[in-house]
Parts: C-alpha cells; structure tokens; sequence
C-alpha cells in the first residue's frame, strides 16, 4: 500500500467529526490499528476491537419464523404476541437539530417537517454520545433510521455507531449503504477496521490495497494504514505492519490529527516486533502527541518503564525473580 505524502496545510485535518456527522478519523482511536479517534478502540492495533467481547460480537435475538402480522397463526389460533414497540431514547428540549452541519442538514430536506427535525435531533445525540456512551449513541442513530433508511447521513450514523459499540456486522453492513448513497471514500477505514472485529484480516487488507481506498484524501490514507498495520498484527507479521507505518508521516515533531494514533500504532508494532525499548519511546511521543487524550499512550509508557525496572536484574544477573538474593 503506498505511503500518503505528509498534507500540506491546506488539506483536510482528519477531524471530521460534526454534530451528527460521525467521523471516520475523529473521535478516538488512539491505540494503534483503528482509524483514527475511536474511544476505547478503536486504539489498539492488534487488541481487541472497540465493544468486542472475547468469542462474541453483539447481535439482536432472531427468530428464525417470521411473526404472522395478525399475531395469529396460521390456522386462526393465538399465535405469538407482537413484539412491543422499540421506545425511542428521549430528546433534550435545547437538542433542536440545527446543530447539524450544513451537508447533514441538506441530506434530510427530503423528509416531511416533524420527521425532518426528530431525524435531525437523533442524530445530533448520536454524535456527541459516540464516545463516552456508544449504546445510547446506538439507541438514537436506530430511532434516525427507523424514520428514513434511504438517507446517506442516517446510514453513516447507525454505521459507526455499531462500530463503537460492537455490533461489527451491522456496522459493515450500514456503512456499505451509506457508501452507496453517498459515494464517500472515507468510510473505507471503518469498513476495514469492522472486518479485522469480525476476523477477517485478510479482507481489511484487500480493502486498503483497493482502488477505492487510493481515492482517499490523505488524512484518510493514513487512517487506513493505521488500520492496515493493526491487520497485519492480527496475522502476526510484525515487520510487515512496521513496515506499513514508516513514511514521511512518521516523524517524533509532527503533529497532526492523525500524529498520537500513528505514533501509537507504531508503538504497538514494534512491541510486537520484541522492541520494547524503542516501543516506550514511541508512546511516549503519542502521549506528547496526544493534547486531546485520545490515547493511553501515558499509561504504556509507565507500564513499559516498569516492565524494564523490574526485569532489568534478572536479565543481568541471568536468574529468575525467585532466586534473586
């Protein structure tokens, strides 16, 4: 995959994130191998996916038969009850849904006018809860959707939020729709990161390395390298994924949107590469990195400080901690 140019400074900043508008580089990442500014992470390359749990990934219950619509069944007897009407998360009254950006707004002239502001007011929710409360951020891009399925921003918004908060396969799913809709590259990052959460390394790949993902704008190219790196981790080839992050982009004094989260997924990599000592000096960049607290960049370095306090003697000496003296 080929290296993005460092952007000059006119280019875009990577931080895409407006209310409503979630953001494919904004929001938190931070460890290394997600696209960029994904909360808890979307950080960490080669870790586990933001909101998976060991084994599993969250799903809605299905039935596998279709409820009769009369809730009877076929011949004329009780059949089972309706399932009870999803409740909509509630609405602050100062969430007017002008909050939106310009683009956003534009995408849902289409609805009616009370449909057209209770959408916009979801999806205002939606992007400011993405971070700190994906589930309710989920609960409110669902209730967007469940008003209108054929708008761009609404996909987009139940994408990443599904993304956050786990639900890999939704994610893919809505985030290709949005993508149809919209024709936006920069959700190919997203897209990718969701193949690495549901297992698949090898189609992340495949995506990074597609024509669609050189349309990118640079910002984007590097969190898709970000991604990329982390799904080469996955597969255990360390040299490769170091080999992904190292490029003009790569300097110890720049900063840019994307610097703590390149940094950290550099850092990550050469600890999967056995270089632990190089490893905490490129935490402790992303952490000089990261003015917005993105990462727990800080906290590696401490914990790989003490790592190499603790076994600095024992690898002197060449014994083990319980026959040291």
């Amino acid at each position: 995959m080929s290296q993005p140019d460092e952007p000059s400074g006119n280019e875009p900043s990577g931080d895409k994130t407006s209310p409503g508008r979630a953001s494919t580089s904004g929001g938190g990442t931070g460890r290394s191998g997600r696209p960029g500014g994904r909360g808890s992470s979307g950080r960490a390359a080669g870790g586990t996916p933001p909101g998976k749990s060991p084994g599993g990934r969250s799903a809605g219950s299905r039935s596998g038969a279709r409820p009769d619509p009369r809730g009877q069944g076929s011949k004329g007897r009780p059949g089972p009850a309706r399932p009870a009407r999803t409740q909509d998360p509630e609405l602050p009254e100062d969430v007017t849904g002008r909050e939106l950006d310009r683009a956003a707004r534009a995408e849902l002239g289409s609805l009616a006018g009370p449909a057209s502001s209770t959408v916009a007011r979801h999806l205002v929710l939606a992007g400011r809860l993405l971070d700190d409360d994906p589930e309710l951020a989920y609960r409110h891009a669902m209730a967007a959707r469940r008003r209108t399925g054929r708008v761009g921003v609404v996909r987009e918004a139940v994408g990443l939020a599904a993304y956050r908060s786990g639900r890999y396969a939704e994610a893919l799913s809505e985030l290709r729709a949005a993508r149809r809709i919209s024709g936006d590259p920069s959700l190919l990052p997203v897209m990718a990161d969701c193949e690495r959460g549901l297992g698949r390394p090898e189609r992340a790949l495949a995506l990074a390395a597609s024509q669609e993902a050189r349309e990118m704008d640079a910002a984007d190219r590097v969190e898709m390298l970000i991604v990329a790196s982390g799904a080469r981790l996955d597969l255990g080839q360390a040299a490769a994924a170091l080999s992904l992050l190292t490029g003009p982009q790569l300097r110890a004094d720049a900063r840019r949107p994307w610097s703590a989260r390149l940094f950290y997924a550099y850092a990550d990599a050469l600890l999967a590469a056995g270089r632990a000592d190089e490893s905490a000096q490129w935490f402790g960049h992303a952490a000089a990195a990261d003015t917005d607290g993105e990462t727990d960049a800080a906290e590696r370095v401490e914990e790989l400080h003490g790592v190499a306090f603790l076994t600095a003697p024992e690898e002197q000496h060449g014994m083990a901690p319980e026959e040291q003296p």
